[in-house]
């Protein structure tokens, strides 16, 4: 099978990564809030944790694919695909980047493919576009210096863009349109690859109205998923979510669990918050337990049958995962300031490669150590610069297939 995600604890076999590039130096102070980031990681250091993080994942018999080199194989020396890919490209990139489309395109077409899709992320300026219209008022106004096409930092979050839901995907309308042209790269490669093309059931497309993003999906077990309602995802987009999968006669899954989260920048996806480490034990944020709903949603003869459920956390996620119980381990131990310290650390983001193993960020010492005392192998990763992007490895990860 191309696709094959049915656990979030199965042994990992192939994963989906980015290697941070020279998208975030472009970002600027002035910039951080539009491209959702709270600093500017330096790129050098980012690059060297991401490249222990691949070395990691390698050791452990882990295939490592990366996206811009799976986008550039998919496109190849394909002129009508390299052209259709730019002018989508455009397309989502906003009015002013449709405006120069002529100039754009120029540009982009006329380089090597590969170094085409890392120029779509690195982004496009003012001033490097063919001057033709010097004596516009556009061109005339604009501060040279500024991006026409905006640089995509958030790219080595490759979890959000899309989720591997059993055999299939689902390809996302995120919920800030910076982000939206992350999705065209999966688009392209799980459509046009030959690995991919005609072989993947598609459970949600990004033209669908109602945002939803990849950190909010977990894949509990083959016949349920956990999604979370959260900033970045709505509830109008689990349904529909759910209403895709049940319609497909040939995937297992026929049960979806919406997990209520509080509406925070901290708590942004289901994944910052809550992730599986072992087969009955999960990392959790303490503080959304007293905040915490959950609802069932299941196929029913006219719809959806959707209903909230009486039972605790605990509960809910052993019934899915087919276990008598689960211990939730508290992310910094319980303790108040140490689980907020490192909850904003991502010491719940946690990437399971195997059941009992998992692959953490190193500065939040107290989520590990109490990980660790519960049986988990915590193989660590630096972080200094990698989390100034608020994102784990969880985050930096989707695997393509599991055993």
């Amino acid at each position: 099978m191309a696709i094959n995600v049915r656990s979030e604890i199965g042994p990992l076999k192939r994963v989906l990564l980015h290697r941070p590039g020279r998208e975030l130096e472009q970002l600027v102070p002035n910039a951080l809030e539009h491209l959702l980031f709270d600093d500017i990681p330096y790129l050098q250091g980012a690059q060297q944790e991401h490249d222990q993080f691949a070395r990691i994942l390698r050791e452990q018999g882990v295939e490592v694919l990366y996206l811009s080199e799976l986008t550039a194989r998919t496109l190849g020396d394909n002129a009508d695909l390299r052209e259709r890919f730019v002018m989508d490209f455009i397309r989502f990139s906003g009015a002013v980047a449709e405006s120069y489309a002529k100039e754009l395109s120029e540009l982009l077409l006329a380089l090597p493919t590969h170094e085409m899709v890392l120029k779509t992320m690195t982004g496009v300026r003012f001033d490097e576009l063919p001057q033709r219209r010097e004596k516009s008022l556009a061109s005339l106004r604009h501060n040279r210096s500024h991006f026409v096409l905006d640089p995509i930092p958030n790219l080595y979050f490759t979890r959000d863009p899309f989720a591997s839901i059993g055999g299939g995907a689902s390809v996302h309308h995120m919920y800030s349109v910076t982000r939206n042209r992350e999705t065209i790269y999966t688009n392209y490669i799980l459509r046009n690859h030959p690995d991919y093309a005609g072989q993947v059931p598609f459970y949600f497309t990004p033209e669908e109205p109602f945002s939803l993003e990849g950190g909010d999906i977990l894949n509990l077990s083959a016949d349920t998923i956990a999604v979370g309602i959260s900033q970045r995802t709505m509830p109008e987009a689990i349904e529909r979510l759910a209403s895709n999968i049940f319609a497909d006669e040939s995937a297992q899954i026929r049960r979806v669990m919406a997990f209520d989260i509080p509406n925070r920048r901290a708590f942004m996806h289901l994944d910052t918050v809550l992730t599986q480490v072992d087969t009955d034990k999960f990392v959790i944020h303490p503080h959304i337990l007293e905040f915490l709903k959950i609802y069932e949603l299941t196929p029913g003869k006219n719809g959806l049958n959707v209903r909230e459920c009486d039972c605790t956390a605990e509960e809910a996620l052993a019934d899915a995962c087919g276990v008598d119980q689960v211990k939730l381990l508290r992310c910094g131990g319980g303790d108040t300031i140490a689980s907020q310290r490192e909850q904003w650390n991502d010491g719940s983001n946690a990437l399971c490669i195997k059941p009992g193993t998992i692959i953490a960020y190193d500065r939040n010492y107290v989520t590990n150590k109490l990980l660790e005392d519960a049986g988990i192998e915590v193989l660590r990763i630096p972080s200094g610069e990698l989390s100034r992007g608020r994102g784990g490895p969880r985050c930096m990860s989707m695997p393509l297939y599991r055993e």
